[in-house]
């Protein structure tokens, strides 16, 4: 019975992200010497790669990658 229910879960995990638009990160690296940040989100429609300005303060840029980020191609907009 455990199994179902993980199945439906999980279902359920996969249309609230093909429909709301967001991601999760799954991936970070630095690149361009420290100075830029790519983080890589899995969407219901695949992997998605943001490039960010990376600073260890956070001042300007970001420290790290956010968790959750919105992609622009939502299933339910035209």
């Amino acid at each position: 019975m455990s199994i179902i229910r993980t199945i439906i879960v999980l279902a359920v995990i996969y249309a609230i992200f093909l429909f709301s638009g967001y991601g999760v990160t799954v991936g970070s690296s630095e690149n361009a010497a420290g100075l830029g940040l790519k983080c890589q989100y899995l969407t219901a429609r695949g992997i998605v790669d943001s490039q960010y300005i990376h600073s260890d303060s956070g001042i300007v840029g970001v420290s790290k990658c956010p968790i959750f980020k919105q992609i622009g191609e939502v299933v339910d907009k035209s």
